[in-house]
């Protein structure tokens, strides 16, 4: 004898089969007589994600976690799943059991409490979920699962709204923590309606370049932590590696004086980071100078370009400029304005900039060094890799206070000020 779950109307599947002695019961309540329990967060182990999330998974959160095909989101997940010590349940949509079963071989299994589910269809999870009682669910992915009470194929706009509601609904009344793995689409954006980010209470977007090692991890929403932070990951045949110290590996160990390099001191939430700028100008060969920028906004590096070509006297319109951020990462820190404008002299110069020597300020549109915010951990980041110097505004306040023992703080006011620190 097998039994089978059989959905005969609406009105029976639209009962959400999970543990009722988990149940939460809802009801009014006024605002006064609420007592907030403070419930803590569970640690899941690997430190990029629980700084990502704010100090690790809230209970009841439900979280979408995007990326491009290939960029290794189930790796995490299922590294996750397996290195965490708590009772999971790994729902798989698109891959067999299998298959599971040999990337977790590669990565390494010592979680003997993990649970592996090929299933798509989201009453027959809730009754598996009903059984064994996870701690934490991950779903890979939601656009493959469908649901009895909409009659549409899988990934349709109806579809990922009922199953993600779903799971909403569980996860808040049981205080059971779920990660859902979300597609994309060509533009970029996740696969889906908008009102899919709306309804979960986390979305981590996972970045990268297939060409290059490092995999970042951002968040774009956070109800219960800051939107500002960044974990640093290394794709290794035997899975995701953290990267704890990653500006000792955005920076170059080239030894030689190259122009046309300036390192810049930047914030990525409240992790300090110190990232190469590269930048190569010459002459334009068909008349029309081509601008490009990979990893930073091309309209503002038109900016200051202008800027240099106003208020400095550096003819730079008639040449080609091409700008590279090293490592493959996005910065959008107005504090890197100072290493761009650096680069660009130096490679139009073909002068290099020392290697002790690093800069965080912001270029206004009359050429003068503005402040940052939180340049102290900026100096601190700089003195403990062994730089010698670090450029930044005059406007800063407190420079003055700082215990730097191997660090020289430089305070300039004008790019030329700049420049004349810099090449002498």
């Amino acid at each position: 004898m097998v039994e089978e779950l059989v959905t005969t109307s609406k009105a029976a599947s639209q009962v959400v089969a999970f543990s009722k002695n988990k149940r939460v019961k809802s009801e009014s309540r006024l605002m006064q007589d609420i007592e907030v329990i403070g419930q803590p967060r569970v640690e899941t182990g690997d430190k990029e994600l629980d700084r990502v999330l704010g100090g690790g998974v809230v209970p009841g959160s439900l979280i979408l976690f995007g990326g491009e095909p290939g960029i290794g989101k189930s790796t995490l997940l299922l590294q996750l799943s397996v290195r965490m010590g708590k009772k999971i349940l790994y729902v798989s949509g698109e891959e067999s059991e299998q298959q599971i079963k040999m990337r977790a071989d590669r990565i390494g299994i010592a979680n003997n409490s993990c649970y592996i589910l090929t299933e798509t269809n989201t009453q027959q999870i809730f009754t598996q979920i009903e059984q064994i009682e996870p701690e934490l669910v991950i779903v890979d992915s939601i656009q493959t699962l469908h649901s009895d009470l909409i009659e549409s194929t899988p990934g349709s706009i109806s579809q990922i709204k009922e199953c993600t509601a779903e799971f909403l609904r569980f996860a808040k009344e049981t205080h059971t923590p779920v990660f859902l793995i979300g597609h994309i689409t060509k533009e970029g954006n996740l696969a889906g309606p908008k009102v899919l980010e709306h309804m979960v209470d986390a979305v981590l977007q996972f970045e990268g370049d297939r060409n290059h090692v490092y995999r970042l991890l951002r968040t774009v929403k956070n109800r219960f932590g800051s939107t500002n932070e960044l974990g640093i990951y290394e794709m290794q045949s035997s899975g995701l590696r953290q990267v704890e110290n990653p500006s000792e590996i955005l920076i170059g160990q080239n030894p030689d004086q190259l122009s046309g390099v300036a390192i810049a001191a930047t914030i990525e939430g409240i992790r300090p980071i110190l990232i190469e700028v590269q930048a190569l100008v010459s002459t334009a060969a068909y008349g029309t100078p081509q601008r490009s920028a990979t990893g930073f906004d091309l309209r503002r590096m038109n900016m200051l370009l202008a800027v240099l070509e106003k208020r400095c006297g550096f003819r730079l319109g008639a040449k080609d400029v091409f700008l590279n951020i090293a490592g493959g990462i996005k910065v959008d820190d107005p504090a890197i304005d100072l290493a761009v404008v650096s680069a660009i002299l130096s490679s139009n110069a073909d002068i290099s900039i020392p290697r002790d020597t690093c800069l965080a300020a912001e270029v206004g549109l009359s050429g003068e060094i503005r402040p940052v915010q939180r340049v102290e951990q900026r100096v601190h980041e700089a003195e403990k890799l062994g730089f010698a110097r670090i450029i930044v505004s005059s406007q800063n306040k407190g420079i003055a206070a700082l215990r730097t023992k191997s660090i020289e703080v430089i305070q300039c006011s004008k790019i030329e000020q700049v420049l004349k620190a810099l090449f002498a």
